[in-house]
Formats: C-alpha cells, structure tokens, sequence
C-alpha cells in the first residue's frame, strides 16, 4: 500500500508559470522526507497550459496539476482540499519560497497543538522593490496588533497556513464568494475562532514572499483589499447580527507611525507614506464595493417588484 502523506501542500496560482517555477523549485528543497508531503497545484483558469512548468519536478516531487474554471483563489484552494491526502493542509501561494524547514516547523506545531490552526511568518524577499516592502511591513504591522498573543492569534494570511484537513471540512473551508485574493482569509480565520479554533502563530514557519509590485499594482491591491475588507465586514455583520464595525481610530494612527520605528529615518518616512497611500486605496475599495452591492441590491428590489 502506498504511504499516506502527513502534509498536502496547495497552491492556487493564475497566470505566473514563472512564480510558480521559483516556488516548485524552493518545495524540492524541503528538509522534510519526501514520501510524507503532496503538492497539490490549482490551475485557476489560466489562459496558457502550465503542465511544461510542472514537468521538470515530477522526479523531485510528488504533484497534481489539477485545472478549474477561473473562479478565485479561495475557491482553489478549496478544490485543491478535495483532491489532498495529507493529514494536514498547509497553504502557501505561487510567489512565495517555503523555507526549508518549513514543514517540520508546522510538524512541531501540531505535535504540541493538533487541532490547532497555524500560521507562520512572512519576508519579503523582493527588499529592494518598497512598494513590495511596504505591503509586506503592513502584514507585520497587522501581525502584531492581531497575534500579540502567540498563542490566541486572531489573524494569519492564507500564504503561510495550516490545520488538519478534516477541521478545514469541518470548517466549510475558504468562503468563495470572495473572488479576490483580498480578506477570504481573514473571514476563513474569523469563522474558525468562531467555531472556537485556536490559532498558534509560529515564527519558525517561515517563508519569503516575491510579490513585484509599482505603484499602479500597489493601488490596486489595496483597492482591492479594501473591496474584501467591505465582503468581510458585511458577512461578519450577518454572522452576528450586528452593524458594520471597522478598526479604531488608534490602529490607524499606530499603524503610520509603525515604519519609523522599525526602519531609519528616511526609509521610514517613505514607507510611512505608501502606508498612507495604502489606506486611502483601502478606503476608495470598500466605499467603491459598498456603493456596487447597493446598486446590485436596487436592480434586485426592482426586478422583484416587476
């Protein structure tokens, strides 16, 4: 009988055949016995076939190329959970470099936490780009004012990810009404601390992010983080019956100055104000989604009433 793996490692990806090479790459380098991890890899629609990047890792690999109709990433990572055989999934994204011991950094993790969901810690290894750095300094920032409690974590991005694969079942897995790549896993990590799951943050489970970005990309994600940040709130609302609640004025101020205390002067000054910038694309994306549902629930009531 052939061996159970302990890890299914899913990667959605979408049109970066390059990205994904660099991270297949740095998988062939994990400290972790090769008969005890999958790679499962979830081809969300891209338009050009990616079985050539695949190809070249098959002998160093155990991996699945599995192909579904663009439908986002967290429904992706969703089909991907079908398909795995690992008793625990762990989750990282195509520009993103797992460190060699990343699996046996979760192993540890699970062994004292089982039924735990863990999350580890993300560099940006584009450190010379500072639209990458900026966004990257922004997860630490949210990192601290949500886990600063190591233990009772409250937050952790779907890059660096994982829990046992029948809690993630359980769980209803990632919600798909989300798109974007923007707060489904926020709302995925909200519900589980709903459902009384424990998030354990491990700083040993490290990866690099490689997320290249200028100034119109860096907009538009925010923007589009903003756009989820709206999808997240309105579905929390409805979870608790309760109006839409958004962070204090506080996190907002310590936010801006969190560059100058971890960067020098000028260099915190600069990423002190992409900060800024950041946040008002934010805001433009959730008014922009909020004004879009209203507009979709008019045409609604007016169909309804026809």
């Amino acid at each position: 009988m052939n061996k159970m793996p302990i890890f299914s490692i899913i990667i959605p990806t979408y049109n970066r055949p390059e990205q994904l090479a660099t991270c297949l790459e740095a998988l062939t380098r994990l400290d972790y016995p090769r008969d005890c991890f999958e790679v499962i890899i979830v081809d969300d629609g891209s338009p050009m076939c990616l079985d050539s990047v695949l190809s070249p890792f098959k002998e160093q690999l155990t991996a699945e190329l599995i192909r579904q109709d663009n439908a986002g990433p967290a429904a992706a990572r969703n089909t991907g959970s079908i398909h795995a055989k690992g008793q625990f999934l762990a989750f990282t994204d195509d520009d993103c470099l797992p460190a060699p011991n990343w699996l046996q950094a979760l192993g540890q993790g699970f062994t004292t936490f089982p039924n735990a969901v863990l999350g580890g810690y993300t560099l940006n290894k584009l450190s010379d780009n500072i639209y990458s750095e900026t966004s990257q300094l922004l997860l630490a920032y949210i990192y601290a004012y949500y886990n600063s409690e190591l233990d009772q974590a409250h937050f952790f991005a779907s890059n660096n990810l994982a829990l046992a694969a029948n809690h993630f079942h359980f769980l209803g897995g990632f919600d798909t009404t989300f798109p974007l790549a923007a707060a489904e896993d926020r709302e995925f990590c909200d519900r589980c601390l709903k459902k009384r799951y424990r998030l354990v943050y491990l700083s040993a489970a490290q990866v690099d992010h490689a997320h290249h970005l200028n100034l119109g990309s860096f907009w538009r994600q925010h923007f589009n983080y903003g756009r989820g940040a709206f999808h997240f709130h309105h579905i929390r609302s409805q979870r608790g019956s309760k109006k839409i609640q958004v962070e204090p004025l506080s996190f907002y101020l310590k936010l801006l100055i969190y560059p100058l205390r971890h960067r020098s002067v000028v260099v915190g000054l600069i990423l002190s104000s992409l900060f800024f910038v950041s946040q008002v694309a934010n805001v433009a994306g959730f008014f922009w989604e909020l004004e879009r549902q209203n507009k979709f629930m008019s045409r609604r009531f007016c169909q309804r009433d026809l």
